[in-house]
C-alpha cells in the first residue's frame, strides 16, 4: 500500500506511488464520450474504471451518505462510488475516486467535499479522491493534467457528439437490430485505440456520418423528442432512469443536443464576464481563442452535413445564443443558464417541437431557465410540446413514464408527429 500523505487543511493527496497501482473509480454521465475518456486516462497510464451501474442500491447508497436535501446527480454520483466500493470488486487500500468540479456557482464544485464527507461517515477515509478541473481548483502530485491528455480529452468528447448525433438519428430506422450500436463501438475503439486529435477532424467526422449512412435503414415517419436539462440527468441513463432507451421503446427518434455547446457556454461566461463586468479579462481572451477554435469545428460539422441529408445539422452556437432574445439575459449562466432555453429553441426550429426537460427536483437555476421557460416559449410557438420531468430519490420512474406518455400522446393530437421545421426568424437568418 502507498504511503498516504496529506496536503493542506488535511486533504489526502493522489501521490505519483498511486498512479502505479491504484484503480481510479469514474462515475458514468454520458455514455459513448465517457467510454472514449476511460481508454484515453488508461493509455496515459492510469488505471481508469468506468462505473455502468444502475441497480437501485445506488440511491440507497447515496441516501445514506449525503443529506436528502443535497441534489440528486450529487446523490448518485456518490451513492454510485460508495456502491462500488463496498461492492468488494476493488481493493480499497489501492482504490481512487475521479470527480469533476467546474468552479462555477452550481453544487457541483462542492460534490468533492461531501464524496470526502461519506467516505469518512463510512470508515473509508484512506481513499482518495482526485479532482478533475481545468482551473486549479486541487492538485495531486500523482495526477496532472497536461496539454496531450487534455487535448485528447475534448477531441473525444467533440468526437463523442459527433457519434452520439449520427447514431440517434440512425438507430429509430436500421433494418438490422443492433447494427448502429456495434457501429458505435467500432467507432470508440478506433477512435481510442491511438492518439486522435483533431488534426484530421474534417476526414474522420465525414467518416463516421458516411459509415452510419451505410447502414440498412427504412425511413419512415417517426416522432421525434428532444431531451434538454441539468447536464447529469440530461445524459446519464442513472439520473434520468434510461430516459433514452425509454423513448426508443416507444418507437420516437430521440434527439439529443450535443456537450459541446455546453463548453461552448462555458467559455462564453469567462467572455461575458469581460464585456460586461471588465473582470476575468486574460481569461476571456484565452477562452475566446478556444471558443473561436470549436466555432470553426462546428463550421465544418455543418459544412460536411451538406453532403448528407438524411441527417440534421446543428445550429451553430452563434444562433443558439440569438434565439434566447427576448426571453432570458446571457448573462444567465448558473447551472445550464440560457442554454438550456436556448436548446429548446433550437430543437422547435429543427422541427423537433415535443421535448422532455430533465432537472433535478430543486435545483433552482433550472426551474427557471428550464421549466420557467416554458410557458413564455409556449406564447411564441404554441406547436410547442414541452414535458418537464422531476428526478429525484422520491419520484417513481412509473410516473416519470406515464407523463412522458402523456406527452407523446399530445404530439399526434396537435400533428407534431411530422419534422416540419419552423422558420428562424430573419434577423437571425441574415446572421447565419
Amino acid at each position: 500500500m502507498a504511503e498516504l500523505v496529506y496536503g493542506d487543511g488535511g486533504r489526502l493527496l493522489f501521490t505519483k506511488e498511486m498512479r502505479k497501482e491504484y484503480t481510479i473509480l469514474i462515475p458514468q454521465m454520458l455514455p459513448i464520450h465517457f467510454e472514449m475518456l476511460e481508454h484515453i486516462f488508461r493509455r496515459y497510464g492510469y488505471n481508469a474504471v468506468l462505473l455502468k451501474t444502475m441497480r437501485p442500491q445506488i440511491v440507497t447508497e447515496g441516501l445514506q451518505s449525503v443529506h436528502n436535501d443535497t441534489c440528486y446527480p450529487a446523490l448518485l454520483v456518490i451513492g454510485q462510488m460508495m456502491d462500488a466500493l463496498k461492492s468488494g470488486r476493488y481493493d480499497l487500500n489501492k482504490t481512487a475516486l475521479m470527480i469533476s468540479q467546474t468552479g462555477g456557482g452550481c453544487r457541483a464544485s462542492n460534490y468533492i467535499h461531501l464524496l470526502r464527507k461519506a467516505l469518512a461517515r463510512n470508515g473509508m477515509p484512506h481513499v482518495p479522491v482526485v479532482s478533475l478541473n481545468v482551473s486549479g481548483m486541487e492538485k495531486n502530485p500523482g495526477f496532472k493534467l497536461t496539454f496531450p491528455i487534455i487535448y485528447q480529452l475534448l477531441s473525444a468528447l467533440f468526437y463523442g457528439d459527433v457519434i452520439m448525433d449520427a447514431s440517434n438519428q440512425t438507430r429509430p430506422y436500421e433494418i438490422n437490430a443492433g447494427e448502429t450500436d456495434r457501429l458505435v463501438e467500432t467507432w470508440v475503439e478506433r477512435l481510442t485505440s491511438h492518439s486522435t486529435g483533431l488534426s484530421h477532424f474534417s476526414r474522420i467526422v465525414r467518416e463516421i456520418y458516411l459509415s452510419f449512412s451505410r447502414v440498412p435503414v427504412r425511413r419512415v415517419q417517426k416522432t421525434k423528442v428532444g431531451v434538454v436539462g441539468e447536464i447529469y440527468v440530461k445524459y446519464a441513463p442513472l439520473g434520468n432512469n434510461g430516459l433514452e432507451e425509454f423513448l426508443r421503446g416507444e418507437g420516437v427518434e430521440v434527439v439529443v443536443p450535443g456537450v459541446m455547446g455546453f463548453i461552448q457556454f462555458m467559455c462564453d461566461h469567462y467572455i461575458v464576464d469581460a464585456q460586461v463586468y471588465g473582470i476575468k479579462k486574460l481569461k476571456a481572451f484565452v477562452f475566446g481563442r478556444f471558443a473561436r477554435f470549436m466555432e470553426s469545428l462546428e463550421k465544418r460539422i455543418i459544412r460536411i452535413l451538406r453532403d448528407f441529408p438524411d441527417f440534421r445539422p446543428p445550429e451553430p452556437f452563434a444562433v443558439k445564443k440569438e434565439l434566447i432574445k427576448g426571453y432570458v439575459s446571457d448573462r444567465n449562466k448558473m447551472g445550464e443558464g440560457w442554454l438550456l432555453t436556448a436548446e429548446m429553441l433550437e430543437l422547435i426550429h429543427a422541427g423537433v417541437p415535443n421535448i422532455v426537460c430533465a432537472q433535478p427536483f430543486g435545483c433552482l437555476p433550472n426551474h427557471i431557465v428550464g421549466k420557467g421557460m416554458i410557458r413564455a416559449i409556449r406564447k411564441r410557438h404554441p406547436e410547442a410540446n414541452i414535458v418537464a420531468i422531476d428526478y429525484d430519490p422520491g419520484a417513481t420512474r412509473v410516473n416519470q413514464e406515464n407523463r412522458i406518455k402523456l406527452m407523446l400522446a399530445g404530439a399526434g393530437e396537435h400533428g407534431n408527429e411530422t419534422d416540419a421545421a419552423v422558420p428562424m426568424p430573419a434577423e437571425i437568418r441574415a446572421s447565419r
